[in-house]
C-alpha cells in the first residue's frame, strides 16, 4: 500500500464534506479487513500514540519563586540588604521576617498546579474495538492510528475522530464537546464543507459517547490532531490574564519605588552637602526607605483576600486563586453557557398538545406530582396525586401511555413514591427518560404497563423515516395488538388518517392536519423539542406500522431553565453587569431560554441571535466597525465553537471589560482559562472545566456567582480602605523623618520603631478594615472601570493632607519635649514615637465614608476594629514598660506629663479628619439638593 497521507488540519476540516468511500480511499485502508500489523506499526511511528500532550506541573520551587515577584517585596529585600551592609542587623532581620511571613502565606494559600491537561489526558485511557487483518479485536485507545476501522455501539466512548462509514440508528451525546443537550443522530452521508462542528452528523469525535445504535468509522485524526486535542491546545495556549488587583498593586509598587528613591536621595544628598556624618545620613536613608514602604501591605492584602475566599467558600464558591476574589468585584460581563448553567441539563415534558388544545404539564423534576392545567376551555385536571385525575381528557392518559410503551429507556428508583419520581434519574435517550418521568408522575409506571401490555415486536427508530414503533399485546381491545408510534411530528402526521379527540376516534381531515402542523411549527420556533404520538389496533405483527394511524397528540420537551437564574440575572442588571449567553445549541432554543430566564430584560421583540456560521473573526470585525458594534451589542450566540468562544472573550477584553466565563463542558475549558475569571460548575462540570477555572460553584447555582461578585466588591472596598489607611500612616512617617532631617533635629522616630509601627500597630487596624462589612448599595452601582487605580487622585490628596496633619502633631510633641521640657533625646523620641503610634490608631476612624454618620458607620460597627485598637494599645504599653523590648526600640516610660502630651496631640488628626469628612458630606448634600431643584 502507499504511504498514508499527512493528516494536516486542512484535510481534517474537509473530511465531513467527502463521501465515505472517498475518505476510505484517501486513508488507504480496507473497510472489510482493516490495517495490517505492519501498516499499524508504520503509522504509529509516523503519527505517534493516540494521546493528548501531557501538561507539565509547575514545581513547588517555581510556585515559591513566584511569591517573590512583587515589587514591594523586592524593595523590602533591597532595604534589608542595605541594612545588613551597614551593620544594622536588627533592622535587616526584622525586614527579612516580614518577607518570610508574606511568602509563606502566599505559598500555602496559592499552592496549586494547573491540571487541565492531565484531566484531558485521562480521557484517552480507554479500550476500543477495531478491525485489523480481517479480525475484530479490542485494543488500547492509545494504539489507534489514522486509517483504523473502528466499531462502535451504544455505551462506547469515542477515542479518536472518526468519519462514519456505516450507521444503524446511530446517535451520540456530544454535549461535553458542543453544548448540544440532546443526542445527535448520525449517518454517513457527506455535509457541506462549512458545516459547524455541532451539525456534522457524519462525524464521531474523541471524548463523546454513543447513546444508541451501532456503526463503523475510519480514524481520520488521533491525539492532538482531534477536535478534543485542538481544545487541549487552546487550553494550553490561552493566556492567563493578570488580574486587576495584581496590576494595581504593581502600579502602586512602581509609584512607591519612585517616591522612595527621590525622597531618600534628596534627603541623604542634602545632608551630606550640609556636612552631616555619612553614617547618620545612611541611617536616615534606611529610615526613609522603611517609612515609605508599607511593609504590612502584602500581608494584609493576602490575609484579606484569604478571608474573602473563606466567605465565598461558605457561599458555595470555591476560588483557586486569591487575587481572583477581588477581580470578581470588577466583573462587567458574564459569558455563560446554556446547557447545565442556565438550564437543568435534563429534558422535561412541559406541554401536551391534544387535538382539543394544549395542556401545560408542570413536571419540574424536583419530586412534585404532575400538575396539569388545561387551556382552551377544557377544564382543569388538577394535581395528580394518589388518584390521578385524567378523566377530563382521556387522550392525555393515552398519550402518556404511548410515550411509556414506545420507549427503550428506563427509570431508576423503581417503586419510589410518585413524589420522588424525579430523583432517581434514568438510563437511555434523554427524550425517552423525560416521557417515562412524566408518566410516572401521573401514576403511569412503564414497568406496570409492560406487564399489562407486553411488547412482542419493536421497529427501532430509523433516521430515514424519523419514527419508532412497538407492538404490544392487549387483552381488552378489539384487536390482538396495539401498535404505538412516536417520532418527528411531520412524519407521524403524514401516516395518520384518524384522530383521537375528546375520547372518540374521528377522521383526520386535511384542514385539521394543517392546523396541527401549524401548532407544531409555532412551538418548535420557541425552542421546544416536539414529538408526535399515535397508535392503531392490529391483528398481526408483520404489518407496516406506519400507516392508518390514529393521531393522539404532541408532547413538547425542554431542558428547563434553572429556577434561581432569573432573580440572579436581575441582580446582575441592577449591578451594571451584562450577562451574555454563548452556547453550542440551536438558535431557537437559545432564544427561548434567554427569554425564560430574563436575559432579555423585558424586551418584547425577538432578540437577535448570532449563529456560529455568521460570526466573523476578530480580524474581520476590526475592518467593519458596524459588524463589530452589532456583535458587541448581541447577548445571545448559538452554535459557537470553542475557538469562537475564545475570540468573543478576547473581543470583550479588548473593549476594556473584565470578563467572567461560566461553563461545565470540555468545550468550555479554553474560554474558562482565557477569561479574567473562569467559573466552572462543580456538580455537573467536567474535571477539565473545573481544573481550568478560577472558581468552582459547588451548588452549580448562577446566584452563587452574584453572591461572589458582591463579596468581590466588598473586598475591593475594604482593600482600598486599608491601603488608604496604611499609605496615609506611612506618608506621615516619611514626612516626619524627612522634615526632621532637613531641620537638623534628632530623628523623631528611629528605623526600628518605624518597622514596629508598620508591622504591629498599622497591620492590625488595617486587617480589621480588610474584613469590614459591606456599605449600603454595593450591588446597585456599576462595576469599577478596569483602569481605575486602587488609589485615585482624590485619595492621594487625602493621604498627603492626613500625613501633614499627623506630621504637625508629632513634630510639635518633639519640639515641646526637647526645647520646652528639655528632655534628653531618648525621652523626647519616646514621646514622638508614642504620639505617632496613637495618632495612627485613632486615624482608623477617619476611614469612614462621607455618606455615613460619625457614630453610625462601618468602622464603628466593625468589632474587629475595636479589638485591633485594644491589642495595639496593649502592645505599645508592653513595648514601653518591658525593659528588653524597650531597650531594642530605644524607648522609656514617659511619665504622667508625657502621657498627657501624647494623648492630647494624638487626638488632633482625628478631630481634624472628622471635621473634614463632615464638611464633605455637607457639600455633597447641598449639591444633591441643588440637583433636585
Amino acid at each position: 500500500m502507499k504511504d498514508f497521507p499527512s493528516t494536516s488540519p486542512g484535510d481534517i476540516q474537509t473530511t465531513w464534506a467527502k463521501p465515505a468511500d472517498e475518505v476510505i480511499r484517501e486513508c488507504n485502508t480496507d473497510p472489510e479487513k482493516g490495517l495490517s500489523a505492519k501498516e499499524v506499526h508504520q503509522r504509529r511511528q509516523q503519527y505517534g500514540p493516540n494521546m493528548l500532550r501531557e501538561h507539565k506541573k509547575r514545581s513547588l520551587w517555581l510556585i515559591l519563586a513566584e511569591q517573590f515577584q512583587s515589587l514591594i517585596i523586592g524593595l523590602l529585600a533591597a532595604a534589608a540588604a542595605v541594612a545588613f551592609w551597614f551593620g544594622e542587623w536588627i533592622e535587616g532581620w526584622a525586614i527579612l521576617v516580614v518577607i518570610i511571613i508574606n511568602t509563606l502565606i502566599g505559598f500555602f494559600t496559592e499552592l496549586r498546579a494547573i491540571r487541565s491537561m492531565e484531566a484531558l489526558f485521562k480521557l484517552g485511557k480507554m479500550r476500543t474495538r477495531v478491525r485489523r487483518e480481517g479480525r475484530v479485536e479490542e485494543i488500547d485507545a492509545t494504539d489507534l492510528v489514522p486509517g483504523d476501522i473502528v466499531l462502535v455501539e451504544a455505551g462506547d466512548v469515542i477515542t479518536a475522530d472518526l468519519r462514519i462509514t456505516e450507521a444503524s440508528r446511530l446517535q451520540a451525546d456530544e454535549s461535553a464537546l458542543t453544548g448540544e443537550s440532546l443526542p445527535v443522530a448520525k449517518e454517513k452521508d457527506p455535509v457541506d464543507e462549512d458545516t459547524v462542528l455541532a451539525e456534522r452528523r457524519n462525524m464521531l469525535y474523541k471524548g463523546t459517547a454513543v447513546t444508541r445504535g451501532s456503526g463503523e468509522g475510519v480514524v481520520v485524526a488521533t491525539g492532538t490532531k482531534t477536535e478534543l486535542g485542538t481544545i487541549s491546545s487552546l487550553v494550553e495556549e490561552a493566556e492567563e490574564q493578570q488580574t486587576p488587583l495584581e496590576e494595581r498593586l504593581d502600579k502602586l509598587g512602581h509609584r512607591l519605588i519612585i517616591v522612595t528613591l527621590i525622597i531618600a536621595l534628596f534627603v541623604v544628598i542634602s545632608g551630606i552637602v550640609a556636612g552631616k556624618e555619612l553614617f547618620l545620613m545612611i541611617e536616615t536613608g534606611i529610615a526613609l526607605a522603611v517609612a515609605a514602604i508599607p511593609e504590612g501591605l502584602p500581608v494584609v492584602a493576602t490575609i484579606a483576600l484569604a478571608k474573602g475566599l473563606r466567605i465565598m467558600a461558605s457561599r458555595n464558591a470555591l476560588v483557586n486563586r486569591l487575587s481572583s476574589v477581588e477581580t470578581l468585584g470588577a466583573t462587567g460581563i458574564i459569558c455563560t453557557d446554556k446547557t447545565g448553567t442556565l438550564t437543568e441539563n435534563r429534558m422535561t415534558v412541559t406541554m401536551a398538545v391534544l387535538p382539543g388544545g394544549p395542556i401545560e404539564l408542570d413536571a419540574d423534576g424536583e419530586g412534585n406530582d404532575l400538575a396539569v392545567t388545561e387551556q382552551n376551555g377544557l377544564g382543569t385536571a388538577g394535581d395528580i396525586g394518589e388518584k390521578p385525575v385524567l378523566e377530563p381528557e382521556p387522550g392525555l392518559k393515552r398519550l402518556l401511555e404511548i410515550g411509556a410503551l414506545c420507549n427503550n429507556a428506563s427509570l431508576d428508583n423503581r417503586g419510589a413514591p410518585r413524589g420522588d419520581a424525579g430523583s432517581g434519574g434514568g438510563t437511555g435517550d434523554p427524550l425517552e427518560i423525560a416521557l417515562l418521568t412524566a408518566g410516572r408522575k401521573a401514576g403511569i409506571e412503564a414497568s406496570d404497563l409492560a406487564e399489562r401490555y407486553p411488547e412482542v415486536r419493536e421497529e427501532a427508530f430509523d433516521p430515514e423515516v424519523k419514527m419508532m414503533a412497538t407492538w404490544n399485546r392487549v387483552e381488552d381491545g378489539e384487536s390482538q395488538y396495539r401498535v404505538h408510534v412516536k417520532g418527528a411530528p411531520g412524519a407521524v402526521m403524514e401516516v395518520c388518517d384518524r384522530i383521537l379527540e375528546q375520547g372518540s376516534v374521528k377522521p383526520l381531515t386535511p384542514e385539521k392536519k394543517e392546523e396541527l402542523k401549524k401548532v407544531n411549527r409555532e412551538l418548535a420556533a420557541q425552542g421546544l423539542r416536539m414529538l408526535a404520538l399515535a397508535y392503531k389496533g392490529s391483528d398481526e405483527t408483520e404489518a407496516d406500522p406506519y400507516e392508518h394511524l390514529i393521531y393522539t397528540g404532541l408532547v413538547a420537551l425542554l431542558d428547563p431553565p434553572r429556577k434561581d437564574i432569573a432573580p440572579a440575572i436581575e441582580r446582575c442588571r441592577k449591578a451594571g453587569i451584562r450577562v451574555i449567553m454563548i452556547t453550542g445549541d440551536q438558535s431557537e432554543t437559545a432564544r427561548y431560554i434567554a427569554g425564560a430566564v430574563g436575559l432579555l430584560g423585558g424586551e418584547e421583540e425577538l432578540p437577535e441571535v448570532i449563529h456560529g456560521n455568521d460570526l466573523p473573526s476578530n480580524e474581520e470585525l476590526e475592518s467593519v466597525p458596524e459588524e463589530k458594534r452589532a456583535v458587541l451589542e448581541t447577548s445571545i450566540f448559538a452554535r459557537i465553537s470553542p475557538g469562537q468562544k475564545l475570540n468573543l472573550i478576547e473581543l470583550y477584553q479588548q473593549e476594556g471589560h473584565i470578563v467572567a466565563m461560566t461553563g461545565d463542558g470540555v468545550n468550555d475549558a479554553p474560554a474558562l482559562k482565557k477569561a479574567d475569571i473562569g467559573i466552572a460548575m462543580g456538580q455537573r462540570g467536567t474535571q477539565v472545566a473545573r481544573e481550568a477555572a478560577d472558581m468552582v460553584l459547588t451548588d452549580d447555582s448562577f446566584s452563587s456567582i452574584v453572591a461572589a461578585i458582591e463579596q468581590g466588591r466588598i473586598i475591593f472596598g475594604n482593600i482600598r480602605r486599608f491601603i488608604y489607611y496604611l499609605m496615609s500612616c506611612n506618608v506621615s512617617e516619611v514626612l516626619v523623618v524627612g522634615i526632621a532631617s532637613l531641620l537638623g533635629t534628632p530623628l523623631p522616630i528611629l528605623p526600628l520603631q518605624i518597622l514596629f509601627l508598620n508591622l504591629v500597630t498599622d497591620v492590625f487596624p488595617a486587617l480589621a478594615l480588610g474584613v469590614g462589612e459591606a456599605e449600603d448599595g454595593v450591588m446597585e452601582r456599576p462595576p469599577r472601570p478596569p483602569e481605575e487605580p486602587i488609589l485615585d487622585d482624590t485619595h492621594w490628596k487625602g493621604i498627603f493632607v492626613y500625613g501633614l496633619i499627623i506630621t504637625g502633631s508629632v513634630l510639635s510633641v518633639l519640639y515641646i519635649a526637647l526645647w520646652v521640657l528639655e528632655l534628653d533625646n531618648r525621652a523626647a523620641v519616646t514621646l514622638s514615637f508614642l504620639t505617632l503610634a496613637l495618632t495612627q490608631l485613632w486615624h482608623v476612624f477617619n476611614m469612614r465614608s462621607s455618606s455615613s454618620g460619625i457614630l453610625d458607620n462601618t468602622i464603628i460597627r466593625n468589632g474587629w476594629v475595636w479589638g485591633a485598637l485594644l491589642l495595639c494599645v496593649l502592645l505599645l504599653l508592653l513595648a514601653v514598660y518591658i525593659p528588653p523590648i524597650a531597650a531594642v526600640l530605644q524607648v522609656q516610660p514617659p511619665g504622667i506629663v508625657g502621657w498627657g502630651i501624647v494623648l492630647g496631640f494624638s487626638l488632633i488628626p482625628l478631630i481634624a479628619g472628622q471635621s473634614w469628612i463632615w464638611l464633605k458630606s455637607k457639600r455633597t448634600s447641598q449639591a444633591a439638593g441643588l440637583g433636585a431643584l
